[in-house]
């Protein structure tokens, strides 16, 4: 009697590679918690912008541009050939840039509290906010913890330079009104229904614009990205990626 020998074969699926890109004058290691809930479904990375967490910027200018060459930087030394994007405030703006610049970079683009409106009365607004005399004194926690953030790095210069970034941003928009009609790359436009800084009106014009765009809006959520509940962020961001 012969023997009937069966051979079965396991699929493991690989594990979609996200990058999270944090907001102007943060950092990193703002993501812990959310990398954490999200390393059950993705290969995370984390990455500081160059003058961000620590990390030198050889004293260059800020702009968005340069920011999304320090992301192709980092998925060249990674071997990422392709990676999502998840970016926070200024991280998702840098996000859409790479979708609108390098789309065969990236899958999707996840963008959470993100300001895609710029002219120079908004950016002169912002600007006031990143006066480093004005946080020492009336919000002293805060510059310490920036301080630390951002260490061995000056704040205050990075604080400055920053605002030099939101001016010029204010005058010249990177990413004009007719960059997105073209911009197929699948986004997720996400926003805090608390948020004071980004509006739902501006979020939602741009979604009409995006041809291939999805809309949610975070409950009881403010701008700060500690203020975001993780485990709700990672299952939103789960849910459009898988």
């Amino acid at each position: 009697m012969g023997i009937t020998v069966v051979k079965y074969s396991i699929f493991i699926p690989v594990m979609q590679s996200i990058i999270l890109l944090h907001g102007a004058i943060g950092a990193a290691s703002q993501f812990s918690r959310l990398a954490e809930a999200l390393s059950g479904d993705f290969c995370v990375y984390t990455f500081d912008f160059p003058g961000h967490g620590g990390k030198d910027d050889s004293g260059a200018v800020f702009s968005m541009e340069f920011f999304a060459e320090a992301v192709l930087g980092f998925m060249a030394e990674q071997q990422l050939n392709k990676a999502s994007i998840f970016g926070y405030s200024m991280g998702g703006y840098v996000g859409m840039y790479l979708a609108k610049h390098h789309p065969d970079k990236i899958d999707k683009v996840i963008t959470l509290a993100t300001k895609f409106q710029w002219d120079e009365a908004i950016a002169a607004n912002e600007v006031k906010m990143l006066n480093p005399d004005k946080i020492e004194q009336k919000l002293p926690a805060f510059a310490e913890s920036l301080s630390v953030m951002h260490a061995p790095l000056d704040w205050k210069a990075l604080l400055h330079k920053t605002a030099n970034m939101l001016t010029a941003l204010g005058v010249d928009n990177t990413l004009k009104p007719e960059d997105y009609t073209s911009l197929t790359t699948p986004s997720l436009l996400l926003l805090g229904d608390r948020d004071k800084m980004v509006t739902l009106d501006e979020t939602l014009a741009l979604y009409k614009t995006l041809p291939n765009a999805k809309l949610g809006v975070l409950p009881g959520t403010p701008h700060p990205i500690d203020q975001v509940d993780s485990k709700l962020l990672a299952f939103l961001i789960k849910a459009f990626v898988v």
